[in-house]
């Protein structure tokens, strides 16, 4: 496991984690929201590097270890954070995971980026989704999630720049997405809705007794079929 430093723009970094495999098999793995990198995407990446393949994890800038506040980051900035990222390793062939807002993160940069495969779990696919928080933002100025995650109007303002409509054009590798039932933070009927306008090869696994978070049983679930098709993908 190899810890270090990449700088993305303006002499700010990201904090990033390399677990490595003796192959040019890679995958990169994007957090969602108000989460980062540790946790449940350290077991991950030990469980893909021990399958074979180059598991990398990382900060978003505002996130965990990484530099800036939350409040200066956006999907604009996060899609920047996961092209450097990838750019730095410069992999000849990936797949990309993202959980929750991480997932609409992945989906939107494949403007840019061309990876085997894509896994996605209880992926953030429509605006709405956020609509909440727009309201609050727009009403008080900002909105403050889990305590001390404050967005404000730079970030409703980005956000809008993004379409799940123009987005989905962009898919064009194997989707494998993994969505808990029970999900109150973002609906499975969104997610099996959005999937329906996608015209690419896609396997969406609705996890019945599941929430937004994972059991470990569900999570152990995820990871062997995640490396499964991973070994069908490179």
């Amino acid at each position: 496991m190899n810890k270090l430093k990449l700088e993305v723009e303006k002499h700010e970094e990201v904090s990033t984690v390399h677990h490595k495999a003796d192959t040019e098999k890679w995958i990169f793995f994007c957090h969602g929201f108000g989460s980062n990198k540790e946790g449940s995407y350290e077991t991950r990446c030990k469980q893909a590097s021990e399958a074979g393949f180059n598991a990398v994890r990382f900060d978003f800038r505002g996130n965990g270890e990484s530099d800036g506040k939350f409040i200066e980051q956006t999907l604009s900035s996060r899609i920047k954070d996961l092209k450097s990222v990838i750019e730095h390793f410069s992999p000849s062939k990936y797949a990309l995971f993202g959980s929750s807002f991480g997932g609409k993160t992945v989906i939107h940069s494949l403007t840019d980026l061309e990876p085997e495969a894509v896994f996605l779990k209880a992926p953030v696919l429509f605006n709405d989704t956020m609509q909440e928080y727009e309201e609050i933002v727009r009403e008080k100025g900002s909105f403050t999630h889990h305590g001390e995650k404050t967005i404000d109007m730079k970030f409703v303002r980005d956000f809008q720049e993004y379409s799940f409509h123009e987005a989905k054009e962009n898919i064009n590798c194997p989707l494998h997405i993994f969505h808990g039932g029970s999900d109150t933070t973002v609906k499975f009927e969104k997610t099996a809705e959005a999937t329906k306008k996608i015209n690419a090869n896609i396997v969406l696994r609705k996890l019945s007794s599941e929430s937004h978070s994972f059991s470990e049983k569900a999570e152990n679930e995820l990871m062997e079929e995640m490396v499964y098709q991973l070994d069908q993908s490179f």
